[in-house]
């Protein structure tokens, strides 16, 4: 499902995101923070935001896509209030990552790198986060929990969950 995405709805970003291009363009590595910029400004890429920057920056989109995609910390679609990630690098794997990824997947009803149709939770895929002696590791917006079991993950997002209604 694409996201909708609108430039009078987003003026206020958009208008800070032009001059975040503005003050990087022609500069050496701009894609990088051009990017990440996009990413923080609207939450994720917008095709429409990827289709003006190639042009602005006179670069192939097929460039900025390729750059977006090898990094897990771009997202094509609107992340969750709370974006989950279970660490898959080999001290996580081996300690039953995949296991406890799936299990979110089933607690939340979504696919890896989906969100919940309430719009609250992302499952984000990662590899490691540098915390293999605390393997396995989940994270919640980076806020990390060692040595997660499946027994956690049910509290966990009624905590979350419970955070929303506080909100309120």
């Amino acid at each position: 499902m694409a996201a909708e995405f609108s430039w009078e709805a987003q003026a206020c970003n958009v208008e800070h995101f032009k001059e975040t291009v503005a003050a990087w363009k022609g500069r050496k590595g701009a894609l990088m923070p051009i990017l990440q910029d996009a990413q923080i400004t609207f939450g994720y890429l917008p095709r429409q935001i990827l289709e003006w920057t190639a042009k602005e920056l006179n670069t192939p989109i097929a460039e900025l896509y390729g750059v977006a995609t090898f990094y897990s910390q771009f997202s094509f679609e609107p992340l969750g209030k709370y974006n989950i990630s279970v660490c898959q690098g080999t001290a996580c794997y081996v300690k039953g990552a995949e296991k406890l990824q799936d299990d979110f997947c089933d607690a939340l009803g979504i696919e890896a790198g989906g969100t919940s149709e309430d719009g609250l939770f992302s499952l984000v895929e990662t590899r490691c986060v540098g915390e293999c002696s605390l393997a396995p590791v989940v994270s919640v917006n980076g806020e990390m929990y060692p040595h997660f079991t499946k027994k956690q993950i049910k509290p966990l997002l009624k905590k979350l969950r419970s955070a929303e209604v506080m909100d309120d």
